[in-house]
Protein backbone atom coordinates (compact mmCIF):
# COMPACT_ATOMS: atom_id res chain seq x y z
CA UNK A 1 0.00 0.00 0.00
CA UNK A 2 2.99 2.22 -0.09
CA UNK A 3 2.83 4.74 2.06
CA UNK A 4 -0.94 4.87 2.59
CA UNK A 5 -0.91 2.79 5.22
CA UNK A 6 1.26 4.20 7.30
CA UNK A 7 -1.15 7.44 8.32
CA UNK A 8 -3.18 5.02 9.88
CA UNK A 9 -1.43 5.58 13.15
CA UNK A 10 -4.14 5.63 15.22
CA UNK A 11 -4.68 1.61 14.84
CA UNK A 12 -2.98 -0.73 17.02
CA UNK A 13 -2.27 -4.28 16.03
CA UNK A 14 -1.40 -6.96 18.17
CA UNK A 15 1.03 -8.66 15.34
CA UNK A 16 2.43 -7.04 12.49
CA UNK A 17 1.47 -10.12 10.31
CA UNK A 18 -2.38 -9.23 11.35
CA UNK A 19 -1.28 -5.56 10.09
CA UNK A 20 0.34 -7.04 6.90
CA UNK A 21 -3.00 -9.18 6.09
CA UNK A 22 -5.04 -5.89 6.57
CA UNK A 23 -3.02 -3.71 4.14
CA UNK A 24 -2.78 -6.61 1.63
CA UNK A 25 -6.87 -6.75 1.96
CA UNK A 26 -7.52 -2.89 1.94
CA UNK A 27 -5.53 -2.33 -0.79
CA UNK A 28 -7.80 -3.29 -3.82
CA UNK A 29 -10.78 -1.38 -2.19
CA UNK A 30 -9.24 2.01 -2.29
CA UNK A 31 -10.03 2.73 -5.44
CA UNK A 32 -13.12 0.15 -5.67
CA UNK A 33 -14.90 2.15 -3.01
CA UNK A 34 -12.86 5.63 -3.35
CA UNK A 35 -12.01 5.25 0.58
CA UNK A 36 -9.22 7.13 2.25
CA UNK A 37 -6.73 4.94 4.37
CA UNK A 38 -6.08 8.66 6.54
CA UNK A 39 -9.30 8.57 7.87
CA UNK A 40 -9.17 4.72 9.47
CA UNK A 41 -9.76 5.00 13.47
CA UNK A 42 -11.38 2.90 15.97
CA UNK A 43 -15.18 2.57 16.16
CA UNK A 44 -15.67 0.38 18.80
CA UNK A 45 -14.35 -3.19 19.82
CA UNK A 46 -16.79 -5.41 22.24
CA UNK A 47 -16.43 -8.19 24.91
CA UNK A 48 -14.92 -11.09 22.13
CA UNK A 49 -11.45 -11.05 19.84
CA UNK A 50 -13.49 -8.51 17.51
CA UNK A 51 -12.82 -4.65 16.29
CA UNK A 52 -14.97 -2.46 14.25
CA UNK A 53 -12.83 0.07 12.30
CA UNK A 54 -14.23 2.96 10.40
CA UNK A 55 -12.92 3.90 6.86
CA UNK A 56 -14.12 7.63 5.11
CA UNK A 57 -14.44 8.22 1.92
CA UNK A 58 -12.23 10.03 -0.29
CA UNK A 59 -14.46 12.75 -1.06
CA UNK A 60 -16.29 12.59 3.09
CA UNK A 61 -19.34 11.84 1.10
CA UNK A 62 -19.39 8.23 2.82
CA UNK A 63 -18.34 6.10 5.54
CA UNK A 64 -17.59 2.52 6.24
CA UNK A 65 -16.80 -0.08 8.92
CA UNK A 66 -14.40 -2.90 8.63
CA UNK A 67 -14.70 -5.45 11.07
CA UNK A 68 -11.42 -7.14 11.70
CA UNK A 69 -11.83 -10.42 13.63
CA UNK A 70 -8.98 -13.06 13.78
CA UNK A 71 -9.47 -16.16 12.46
CA UNK A 72 -7.57 -17.94 15.28
CA UNK A 73 -10.12 -16.73 17.84
CA UNK A 74 -13.19 -15.48 15.27
CA UNK A 75 -15.06 -16.89 12.17
CA UNK A 76 -16.90 -14.52 10.57
CA UNK A 77 -19.15 -17.10 8.34
CA UNK A 78 -21.85 -16.35 10.93
CA UNK A 79 -22.33 -13.50 10.77
CA UNK A 80 -22.33 -13.48 6.95
CA UNK A 81 -25.07 -16.29 7.68
CA UNK A 82 -26.80 -14.33 9.71
CA UNK A 83 -26.57 -11.62 7.83
CA UNK A 84 -27.82 -13.29 4.41
CA UNK A 85 -31.08 -14.34 7.02
CA UNK A 86 -31.82 -11.33 8.36
CA UNK A 87 -31.77 -9.38 4.69
CA UNK A 88 -34.41 -11.91 3.31
CA UNK A 89 -36.64 -11.22 6.87
CA UNK A 90 -36.60 -7.21 5.89
CA UNK A 91 -34.92 -6.14 9.17
CA UNK A 92 -32.42 -3.57 8.85
CA UNK A 93 -28.45 -4.95 9.30
CA UNK A 94 -25.04 -4.19 8.10
CA UNK A 95 -24.76 -4.61 4.51
CA UNK A 96 -21.56 -6.45 3.69
CA UNK A 97 -20.22 -4.90 0.42
CA UNK A 98 -16.55 -7.48 0.56
CA UNK A 99 -15.94 -10.51 2.52
CA UNK A 100 -12.74 -12.56 3.20
CA UNK A 101 -13.92 -15.17 5.66
CA UNK A 102 -10.56 -17.09 5.43
CA UNK A 103 -9.00 -13.89 6.98
CA UNK A 104 -11.41 -12.02 8.86
CA UNK A 105 -12.54 -9.20 7.57
CA UNK A 106 -15.42 -7.58 6.55
CA UNK A 107 -16.78 -4.16 4.68
CA UNK A 108 -19.58 -2.58 5.90
CA UNK A 109 -22.18 0.09 5.56
CA UNK A 110 -21.95 2.17 8.34
CA UNK A 111 -24.80 2.34 10.38
CA UNK A 112 -23.95 5.34 12.91
CA UNK A 113 -23.15 5.77 16.54
CA UNK A 114 -26.58 6.07 17.98
CA UNK A 115 -26.78 2.85 20.39
CA UNK A 116 -29.64 2.17 22.11
CA UNK A 117 -28.27 2.14 25.14
CA UNK A 118 -27.12 5.59 24.92
CA UNK A 119 -30.62 6.82 24.29
CA UNK A 120 -32.01 5.28 26.55
CA UNK A 121 -30.18 5.97 29.66
CA UNK A 122 -30.85 9.61 29.51
CA UNK A 123 -34.64 9.14 27.88
CA UNK A 124 -37.72 10.47 29.03
CA UNK A 125 -40.29 7.82 29.72
CA UNK A 126 -42.30 8.19 26.86
CA UNK A 127 -39.39 8.10 24.51
CA UNK A 128 -38.03 4.86 26.40
CA UNK A 129 -41.67 3.71 25.86
CA UNK A 130 -40.79 4.15 22.02
CA UNK A 131 -37.70 3.00 21.81
CA UNK A 132 -38.53 -0.61 23.52
CA UNK A 133 -41.43 -0.60 21.13
CA UNK A 134 -39.24 -0.47 17.94
CA UNK A 135 -37.40 -3.20 19.53
CA UNK A 136 -40.02 -5.50 20.76
CA UNK A 137 -41.37 -5.52 16.62
CA UNK A 138 -38.50 -6.01 15.23
CA UNK A 139 -38.03 -8.61 17.69
CA UNK A 140 -40.94 -10.05 16.56
CA UNK A 141 -40.61 -9.77 12.86
CA UNK A 142 -36.68 -11.93 13.61
CA UNK A 143 -38.78 -14.59 14.94
CA UNK A 144 -41.39 -14.45 12.01
CA UNK A 145 -38.88 -14.24 9.36
CA UNK A 146 -35.61 -15.61 10.26
CA UNK A 147 -35.04 -19.56 8.96
CA UNK A 148 -34.18 -21.06 12.17
CA UNK A 149 -34.47 -24.35 11.07
CA UNK A 150 -30.71 -22.95 9.57
CA UNK A 151 -29.25 -22.23 12.60
CA UNK A 152 -27.67 -24.05 15.60
CA UNK A 153 -29.48 -25.93 17.72
CA UNK A 154 -29.57 -24.49 21.33
CA UNK A 155 -29.68 -27.78 23.11
CA UNK A 156 -29.21 -28.90 26.45
CA UNK A 157 -25.71 -29.05 25.81
CA UNK A 158 -24.82 -25.15 24.89
CA UNK A 159 -27.25 -24.48 28.30
CA UNK A 160 -25.47 -26.50 30.56
CA UNK A 161 -22.05 -25.33 29.06
CA UNK A 162 -23.40 -21.18 29.84
CA UNK A 163 -24.69 -22.48 33.47
CA UNK A 164 -21.07 -23.67 34.13
CA UNK A 165 -19.22 -20.57 33.68
CA UNK A 166 -21.14 -19.11 36.77
CA UNK A 167 -19.57 -21.76 39.31
CA UNK A 168 -16.27 -21.97 37.50
CA UNK A 169 -15.61 -17.88 36.51
CA UNK A 170 -17.89 -16.35 39.12
CA UNK A 171 -17.82 -18.23 42.34
CA UNK A 172 -14.34 -19.25 41.96
CA UNK A 173 -12.08 -17.48 39.68
CA UNK A 174 -13.80 -13.72 40.96
CA UNK A 175 -14.60 -14.84 44.75
CA UNK A 176 -12.54 -17.75 45.46
CA UNK A 177 -14.98 -20.24 46.74
CA UNK A 178 -15.45 -23.73 46.81
CA UNK A 179 -19.05 -25.43 47.12
CA UNK A 180 -19.07 -28.64 49.27
CA UNK A 181 -20.81 -31.50 47.23
CA UNK A 182 -24.40 -30.15 49.23
CA UNK A 183 -23.74 -26.63 47.77
CA UNK A 184 -22.64 -28.44 44.83
CA UNK A 185 -25.76 -30.56 44.70
CA UNK A 186 -28.05 -27.50 44.79
CA UNK A 187 -26.88 -26.03 42.10
CA UNK A 188 -27.13 -29.60 39.97
CA UNK A 189 -30.84 -29.41 40.97
CA UNK A 190 -31.61 -26.04 40.09
CA UNK A 191 -29.62 -25.94 37.23
CA UNK A 192 -31.38 -28.83 36.08
CA UNK A 193 -34.88 -27.09 36.36
CA UNK A 194 -33.44 -23.85 34.88
CA UNK A 195 -32.46 -26.46 31.75
CA UNK A 196 -35.81 -28.35 31.27
CA UNK A 197 -38.16 -24.91 31.53
CA UNK A 198 -36.13 -24.40 28.52
CA UNK A 199 -35.94 -26.34 26.53
CA UNK A 200 -39.66 -27.16 26.82
CA UNK A 201 -40.33 -23.65 25.15
CA UNK A 202 -40.98 -23.64 21.81
CA UNK A 203 -38.33 -23.14 19.68
CA UNK A 204 -37.61 -19.85 17.05
CA UNK A 205 -34.56 -18.07 15.80
CA UNK A 206 -32.77 -16.42 18.76
CA UNK A 207 -30.72 -14.00 18.57
CA UNK A 208 -28.37 -14.63 22.22
CA UNK A 209 -27.77 -10.85 22.06
CA UNK A 210 -30.95 -8.70 21.60
CA UNK A 211 -30.20 -5.92 24.24
CA UNK A 212 -30.09 -2.24 24.14
CA UNK A 213 -26.21 -2.27 23.37
CA UNK A 214 -26.77 -4.39 20.09
CA UNK A 215 -29.42 -1.99 19.10
CA UNK A 216 -28.88 1.31 16.98
CA UNK A 217 -31.12 4.14 16.65
CA UNK A 218 -31.49 4.21 12.90
CA UNK A 219 -34.45 4.79 9.50
CA UNK A 220 -36.07 1.86 9.59
CA UNK A 221 -35.81 1.60 13.32
CA UNK A 222 -33.46 -0.18 14.75
CA UNK A 223 -30.61 -1.55 12.87
CA UNK A 224 -29.21 -5.02 14.82
CA UNK A 225 -25.83 -5.71 15.57
CA UNK A 226 -24.01 -8.67 17.17
CA UNK A 227 -26.09 -11.40 15.47
CA UNK A 228 -23.20 -14.18 14.58
CA UNK A 229 -24.40 -16.42 17.49
CA UNK A 230 -27.88 -16.70 16.65
CA UNK A 231 -29.31 -19.96 17.46
CA UNK A 232 -32.85 -22.13 16.89
CA UNK A 233 -34.04 -21.70 20.70
CA UNK A 234 -36.43 -21.24 23.47
CA UNK A 235 -38.43 -18.06 22.60
CA UNK A 236 -38.53 -16.04 26.06
CA UNK A 237 -34.63 -15.81 25.76
CA UNK A 238 -34.80 -12.39 23.03
CA UNK A 239 -37.09 -10.46 25.23
CA UNK A 240 -35.83 -11.66 28.42
CA UNK A 241 -32.47 -10.38 27.26
CA UNK A 242 -33.95 -7.11 26.10
CA UNK A 243 -35.97 -6.13 29.38
CA UNK A 244 -33.60 -7.43 31.82
CA UNK A 245 -30.19 -5.78 30.30
CA UNK A 246 -26.51 -5.54 31.13
CA UNK A 247 -26.64 -2.43 31.29
CA UNK A 248 -29.39 -0.90 32.06
CA UNK A 249 -32.34 -2.08 34.29
CA UNK A 250 -35.90 -0.96 34.51
CA UNK A 251 -38.86 -0.87 37.33
CA UNK A 252 -40.79 -4.34 37.20
CA UNK A 253 -44.10 -2.30 36.28
CA UNK A 254 -42.65 -1.35 32.66
CA UNK A 255 -41.12 -4.70 32.13
CA UNK A 256 -44.18 -6.49 32.37
CA UNK A 257 -45.55 -3.89 30.33
CA UNK A 258 -43.31 -4.69 27.63
CA UNK A 259 -43.54 -7.99 28.17
CA UNK A 260 -47.34 -7.92 27.31
CA UNK A 261 -47.04 -5.89 24.55
CA UNK A 262 -44.56 -8.08 23.58
CA UNK A 263 -46.99 -11.43 23.86
CA UNK A 264 -50.10 -9.42 21.98
CA UNK A 265 -47.76 -8.93 19.15
CA UNK A 266 -46.25 -12.10 19.15
CA UNK A 267 -49.49 -14.06 19.54
CA UNK A 268 -50.86 -11.78 16.33
CA UNK A 269 -48.14 -13.27 14.49
CA UNK A 270 -49.15 -16.36 15.16
CA UNK A 271 -45.99 -17.49 17.06
CA UNK A 272 -45.91 -20.06 19.57
CA UNK A 273 -46.20 -18.37 23.03
CA UNK A 274 -47.90 -19.31 25.78
CA UNK A 275 -51.56 -18.17 25.65
CA UNK A 276 -51.66 -17.58 29.63
CA UNK A 277 -49.65 -14.84 30.28
CA UNK A 278 -48.80 -15.85 33.53
CA UNK A 279 -47.03 -19.33 32.49
CA UNK A 280 -45.52 -16.91 29.82
CA UNK A 281 -43.68 -14.21 32.55
CA UNK A 282 -42.58 -17.59 34.75
CA UNK A 283 -40.78 -19.00 31.40
CA UNK A 284 -39.50 -15.57 30.61
CA UNK A 285 -37.95 -15.36 34.16
CA UNK A 286 -36.42 -18.57 34.86
CA UNK A 287 -35.03 -17.78 30.71
CA UNK A 288 -33.65 -14.98 32.01
CA UNK A 289 -32.26 -16.27 35.79
CA UNK A 290 -30.28 -19.12 33.35
CA UNK A 291 -29.02 -15.86 31.27
CA UNK A 292 -28.01 -13.79 34.49
CA UNK A 293 -26.00 -16.36 35.63
CA UNK A 294 -24.05 -17.24 32.20
CA UNK A 295 -23.75 -13.54 32.49
CA UNK A 296 -22.03 -13.21 35.47
CA UNK A 297 -19.57 -16.12 34.73
CA UNK A 298 -18.81 -14.49 31.48
CA UNK A 299 -18.27 -11.26 32.74
CA UNK A 300 -15.69 -12.56 35.36
CA UNK A 301 -14.32 -14.56 32.76
CA UNK A 302 -13.64 -11.31 30.86
CA UNK A 303 -12.08 -9.93 33.98
CA UNK A 304 -9.92 -12.43 35.00
CA UNK A 305 -8.87 -14.45 31.58
CA UNK A 306 -9.23 -11.39 29.24
CA UNK A 307 -7.90 -8.47 30.65
CA UNK A 308 -11.15 -6.36 31.00
CA UNK A 309 -12.45 -5.51 34.07
CA UNK A 310 -14.57 -3.30 33.46
CA UNK A 311 -17.32 -5.59 32.78
CA UNK A 312 -17.39 -6.37 36.81
CA UNK A 313 -19.08 -3.25 37.45
CA UNK A 314 -21.91 -4.48 36.33
CA UNK A 315 -22.18 -7.75 38.46
CA UNK A 316 -24.34 -6.22 40.98
CA UNK A 317 -26.86 -5.62 38.32
CA UNK A 318 -27.07 -9.40 37.70
CA UNK A 319 -27.07 -10.73 41.56
CA UNK A 320 -30.61 -8.32 41.78
CA UNK A 321 -32.08 -9.77 38.76
CA UNK A 322 -31.24 -13.27 40.10
CA UNK A 323 -32.02 -12.42 43.68
CA UNK A 324 -35.21 -11.27 42.72
CA UNK A 325 -36.15 -14.42 41.08
CA UNK A 326 -35.30 -17.01 43.24
CA UNK A 327 -37.33 -15.52 46.08
CA UNK A 328 -40.19 -15.42 43.69
CA UNK A 329 -40.30 -18.86 42.67
CA UNK A 330 -39.84 -21.94 45.70
CA UNK A 331 -38.26 -24.43 43.15
CA UNK A 332 -35.36 -22.16 42.46
CA UNK A 333 -35.23 -20.63 46.02
CA UNK A 334 -32.43 -23.25 47.58
CA UNK A 335 -30.37 -21.07 44.83
CA UNK A 336 -30.10 -17.97 47.16
CA UNK A 337 -27.80 -19.32 49.55
CA UNK A 338 -25.12 -19.83 47.18
CA UNK A 339 -25.18 -16.35 45.39
CA UNK A 340 -26.30 -14.50 48.54
CA UNK A 341 -22.80 -14.56 49.94
CA UNK A 342 -21.10 -13.56 46.73
CA UNK A 343 -23.66 -10.64 46.30
CA UNK A 344 -22.72 -9.71 49.68
CA UNK A 345 -19.58 -9.35 49.33
CA UNK A 346 -20.04 -7.23 46.43
CA UNK A 347 -22.56 -4.91 49.07
CA UNK A 348 -19.53 -4.98 51.31
CA UNK A 349 -16.80 -3.52 48.60
CA UNK A 350 -19.13 -0.93 47.76
CA UNK A 351 -21.34 -2.04 45.10
CA UNK A 352 -25.26 -1.21 45.41
CA UNK A 353 -27.35 -3.67 44.57
CA UNK A 354 -30.18 -2.29 42.11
Amino acid sequence: MNTRPNSQSSIVWAHPERQTEFQSWLEPLISQYRLEPASLALASSDASFRRYLRIQSQDGGASYIIMDAPPAHEDVSPFVRVAALMLKAQLHGPHIYEKDEQRGFLLLNDLGNDLYLGALTHAQPDQADALMRDAIRALVQWQVGVDAQTLPIYDEALLRRELDLFPQWCVKAEFGVEWNAAQQAVWDRVSQRLIDSALAQPRVAVHRDWMPRNLMISTPNPAILDFQDAAYGPITYDIASLLRDAFISWDEEREIDWAVRYWEQARQAGLPVHEDFGAFWQALEWMGLQRHLKVLGIFCRLKHRDGKPRYASDLPRFFAYATKVVLRYHELGSLLALIEPLSGLKTENGYTLR
